[in-house]
């Protein structure tokens, strides 16, 4: 297992576009991924689960992967959070 803590970065928070950017590269990796905020936990390839946790922008979540890419898989979703929408 792998995690890393990150503060939420898009003014909008994991709502919608930024979301829906999280959810399709967390897709991407073989590993299962979690977003754990304030002790909820959520599928990051699910993005109804993740908009659930509510998570605004200077929020701290911990994104959680085990399975073969773990590391790659949280630092690519660690990067997407951590930076404001282009």
């Amino acid at each position: 297992m792998f995690e890393r803590e990150v503060s939420v970065v898009p003014k909008a928070g994991l709502h919608s576009r930024p979301a829906a950017r999280f959810v399709k590269t967390a897709r991407g990796f073989r590993s299962d991924i979690v977003v754990v905020k304030d002790g909820n936990e959520a599928n990051a390839k699910s993005p109804i689960r993740l908009m659930t946790l509510g998570a605004k922008c200077g929020d701290r979540v911990t994104i959680r992967a085990t399975g073969e890419d773990e590391r790659q898989a949280v630092e690519a979703l660690a990067e997407i959070i951590s930076k404001e929408e282009e």
